[in-house]
């Protein structure tokens, strides 16, 4: 069945989870596995988890408890033995469970009742072989094995693109055959060796793509005459001395923009390390030149945040900055489209914004992207274009660890920056068990009273009836009730409206919000000084990257500066935050631990998304199909396989 016969309910489900297609259906592989294999009565104990199959003894009665939730109750025959089992909410089964209809149940054993409580059951006999059970990520609405399903329904043709000599070297499952098995295994074995064929060739491709564009980046750039006196000149003249790395990573972007060749930079730095004005001095040298730049930040709040700074930082320059995003009203976004076309705008400053269709440059020069948004395929094809090849630099305040660097960023070059700006102290971070909350309460009070502000996170927005966390709204009223007769409380989260987050920031920068109640919407660089403590609770469901950029909200004057971590669990782990504040080890230390995903972040368009390979648990794999790309690149027999051709084309629009 082709995607677009599917009914519309079950399509709109589907591109919940990022399945648009047939392809996109196909490739969304299940995450885990479990071994389904029948449970022997005789040898059950009490409270064993059992998998049971026989036949309906006694009709389905159904009990509702309330609109939302119903107990449905029956008995079935197991060779002889006769159990009862209850389920709740599939009362809707009621009708096609007649007396002698196979059922499979999954569940809990009551030894001294002879009863199982069930958590799933299926309106069939298991039989007696293992089953290996495939199981998808899903959502409201759609369950892992309805997905299933609807994959093993989708008919496609999936043809092999890496080499064919790749196959034999390593003696890899052909790709369709792959795909089927790994969505209906027939054994362990040929289930894992069809896995490792997809993530060989996930991993080859990648890699092939990287190393492609490491070929290619020597390309022909933009021409700029600056001198560097000048440059030095602008960087004596601002208010504070830049460190030895921010001075390294300078020199390292002056050469690119003046050697003719196409700069593609990674400027990796970490929490507070002083990025930002390294760009800052970058579009500098580029206006100089006479080329325009743009700034894409990953959110409004920090947008508005860059275009103050920079215009303070620019004020005596007489150069002309503009801020697009989202929400402004639809003349400013026209009269901001007209002054950058016109080149009454030298610097651009925005979201997403920036690279959408309509917005159309004089002489575009450089692209700096914020906190990890690498400018993407999509980005790439709109200027390709529009006839514009700006040179690019990437920023991210998440450090890669060195050893992945060299292999997934092959085609770019990368300035550090560790050395912390003078001035700054380093963050305190503490770990607290939930029984010490009297000692937190009075830390974030003793904040309070030196007019010092602070956020207060929490892993979720709403009560979760599956998951026991803390959630934003069950702590504000917490702390209205602990604190709320001394200061103003607010909260920021995701499901707010643009408008309302911004409302909340600006509230909390002018210091007329105390205590901050926020998700992670917060984590990516909203810098307010005054902001001397965090307090992070449920600590040990987040990545030590994504709590080390958390922590870096706080610390950013030179008041000291605390990150208290509530957890009773994974205290092993946190700890690693308690003895460093160094964004490289915690990076390294992150990856050890969880593999990429926290890490990497979120990706754009043509960047690293993986379906089925993991990077650090497929480290060798991705090795040696580094290797391997490397030698057929060199042997130019690409040029002959028209499938890899236009993936390279598509994917790194270098065509």
């Amino acid at each position: 069945m082709e995607f677009n016969k599917f009914n519309e309910k079950i399509i709109k489900q589907l591109e919940k989870l990022n399945i648009k297609n047939s392809i996109d259906l196909i490739t969304y592989y299940p995450f885990r596995y479990e071994l389904v294999k029948r449970s022997i009565i005789n040898e059950l104990n009490d409270g064993d988890n059992i998998i049971i199959d026989g036949y309906c003894e006694k009709l389905p009665v159904v009990y509702y408890i309330n609109k939302k939730m119903n107990k449905m109750s029956f008995k079935i025959n197991i060779g002889g033995n006769i159990l009862g089992v209850a389920i709740y909410n599939r009362g809707f089964l009621k009708s096609k469970i007649k007396i002698g209809t196979p059922i499979t149940v999954y569940g809990k054993y009551d030894l001294k009742h002879q009863f199982v409580t069930a958590n799933n059951m299926e309106l069939s006999l298991l039989g007696n072989e293992t089953r290996i059970v495939p199981i998808y990520h899903s959502t409201y609405g759609i369950t892992s094995k309805q997905i299933n399903i609807l994959i093993r329904k989708t008919n496609i043709e999936v043809k092999n693109i890496i080499p064919e000599y790749l196959y034999k070297k390593y003696n890899l499952l052909p790709k369709g055959e792959s795909i089927i098995e790994v969505h209906n295994p027939s054994s362990i074995v040929k289930l894992n060796k069809a896995r490792a064929a997809l993530k060989y060739e996930e991993l080859f491709l990648f890699m092939l793509k990287i190393n492609y564009l490491k070929m290619n980046k020597n390309m022909i750039g933009l021409s700029r005459n600056v001198k560097r006196k000048d440059i030095d000149e602008f960087v004596m003249s601002l208010p504070f001395n830049l460190t030895m790395d921010q001075t390294k990573a300078v020199n390292d972007i002056y050469k690119d923009l003046i050697s003719g060749k196409r700069m593609n930079r990674l400027l990796q730095g970490d929490v507070g390390s002083g990025k930002t004005i390294v760009s800052f001095i970058a579009i500098y040298i580029n206006y100089l030149a006479g080329y325009q730049s743009a700034l894409m930040a990953p959110t409004e709040i920090l947008a508005v945040q860059h275009f103050n700074n920079i215009l303070k930082i620019f004020k005596n320059y007489g150069i002309n900055v503009g801020l697009l995003t989202g929400k402004m009203k639809t003349s400013e976004k026209k009269k901001i489209c007209a002054d950058l076309l016109e080149n009454k705008i030298d610097v651009l400053i925005g979201t997403h914004a920036l690279f959408t269709n309509n917005v159309m440059y004089n002489n575009l020069g450089l692209v700096i992207t914020d906190e990890q948004h690498r400018f993407g395929v999509r980005e790439r094809t709109n200027f390709k274009n529009k006839g514009i090849l700006p040179d690019v630099l990437y920023m991210s305040a998440t450090p890669i660890p060195r050893t992945y660097a060299l292999t997934l960023y092959g085609d770019m070059d990368v300035s550090n920056i560790k050395t912390m700006p003078s001035g700054r102290k380093d963050v305190i971070t503490i770990l607290k068990n939930e029984s010490e909350m009297r000692e937190v309460l009075q830390r974030i009070h003793n904040e309070i009273k030196l007019n010092h502000q602070v956020y207060v996170i929490a892993p979720s927005i709403e009560e979760s009836e599956k998951i026991n966390m803390e959630n934003v709204y069950d702590l504000e009223e917490k702390f209205n009730q602990a604190f709320g007769k001394i200061c103003k409380i607010g909260i920021l989260h995701g499901k707010m409206s643009g408008k309302e987050k911004d409302e909340i920031m600006n509230r909390f920068k002018d210091n007329k919000i105390a205590i901050l109640i926020s998700t992670t919407v917060i984590e990516v660089g909203v810098d307010v000084k005054n902001a001397t403590m965090m307090v992070i609770f449920d600590s040990y469901r987040f990545g030590l990257s994504t709590l080390h950029q958390l922590r870096g909200r706080v610390g950013r004057n030179d008041l000291q500066s605390y990150c208290i971590l509530i957890s009773n669990v994974e205290r092993e782990r946190l700890n690693v935050l308690t003895n460093t504040n160094d964004g490289f080890k915690i990076s390294e230390e992150d990856f050890i631990l969880r593999g990429g995903g926290d890490i990497f972040g979120v990706r754009q368009s043509g960047d690293m998304v993986f379906k089925i390979a993991d990077i650090r648990r497929d480290y060798k794999i991705l090795l040696k199909a580094k290797e391997d790309s490397e030698e057929y690149l060199k042997s130019n027999h690409y040029l002959g396989n028209k499938a890899i051709e236009n993936f390279l084309i598509e994917e790194t629009d270098l065509g």
